[in-house]
């Protein structure tokens, strides 16, 4: 029988290990230098990756006759001079016919806030009165020029362009009204009423009458039919 005395030690005691639990297998796993550990989950495959995309990937173009080349494989054949001249005249045909379309009011060629019956009956109603806002640019255009041959007349274009202003807010105002009040009473159950309609029609009696589009349908002889 062994005594052990106080100023003994075992031979396991002088290990500072012992006593200690062993490590998990898996902590005491440690990667290699220069290997990246795993991301825990399988790594896709290349058509996976690639988006579904078959076939092998083209390398990048290492020159620019290269890249020009493959622009040019891209593209499809090359055309001839008469067959470019004949392409280019087809799409100037189609549209002028499509700008012809727009002009006459046909629905499938107008802009988005001209179509509807609301849009054309609010053009006629403007097309078939006369404005100031319409006769604007041609008396500007007479007062500038009056000024800059006579200088005299310079002192009255100033006030007479700011008296022109007043005139077409106010009747822009007398329009915009008018215009909802007989919207209302010829399609009561519309929702296109408000600021929106009257500054589509505040804008296109600002127009000349051969610039606007679509053209117009009536003539101011045609008033009381509108």
């Amino acid at each position: 029988m062994l005594v052990k005395l106080p100023w003994t030690r075992h031979a396991d005691e002088d290990r500072p290990e012992a006593g200690l639990p062993e490590p998990n297998q898996s902590e005491q796993t440690i990667a290699p230098p220069g290997k990246t550990p795993g991301k825990g989950r399988p790594t896709p495959k290349r058509k996976e990756a690639a988006g579904g995309r078959r076939g092998p990937v083209p390398p990048a173009p290492l020159t620019g006759a290269e890249a020009r080349a493959r622009r040019k494989a891209l593209a499809g054949p090359k055309l001839s001079r008469a067959e470019r001249k004949a392409q280019s005249a087809q799409r100037r045909e189609k549209q002028s016919q499509a700008r012809e379309r727009m002009m006459a009011g046909d629905e499938a060629y107008l802009l988005a806030r001209d179509k509807g019956p609301v849009r054309a009956y609010v053009r006629d109603v403007v097309d078939s009165r006369r404005s100031l806002a319409g006769a604007f640019m041609p008396i500007a255009f007479v007062m500038i020029g009056a000024s800059l041959l006579a200088p005299q007349y310079q002192v009255l274009a100033t006030p007479a362009m700011l008296v022109l202003l007043v005139a077409m807010v106010v009747e822009g105002v007398w329009l915009g009204r008018k215009v909802n009040n007989m919207v209302l009473a010829k399609f009561p159950d519309t929702a296109e009423t408000g600021f929106g309609l009257a500054w589509y029609a505040f804008t296109r009696s600002t127009q000349m009458r051969r610039m606007r589009v679509p053209k117009p349908r009536v003539t101011p002889k045609d008033k009381g039919a509108v």
